[in-house]
């Protein structure tokens, strides 16, 4: 597996994990007042979505730069 199709796959996980988080945290506040841990437990997915969406976002003008030079 090349690093694309990793960064393709971690991304679509990430996007699994963040999506259970939000839930939790809904459901957290639905019954009272949810803890700090929670509350903040989707900023981490979310980054790391940030971070491989931008990479995958950039590949392929990167690619066609690359191709223009050679």
């Amino acid at each position: 597996m090349n690093f694309s199709a990793l960064i393709r796959q971690t991304h679509r996980w990430l996007s699994i994990a963040f999506t259970v988080t939000v839930i939790a945290n809904f459901v957290a506040m639905a019954v009272g007042e949810p803890p700090a841990l929670v509350v903040y437990a989707p900023l981490l997915p979310l980054f790391l979505l940030l971070f491989s969406g931008l990479y995958m976002f950039v590949l392929p003008y990167a690619r066609r730069a690359m191709r223009i030079q050679d």
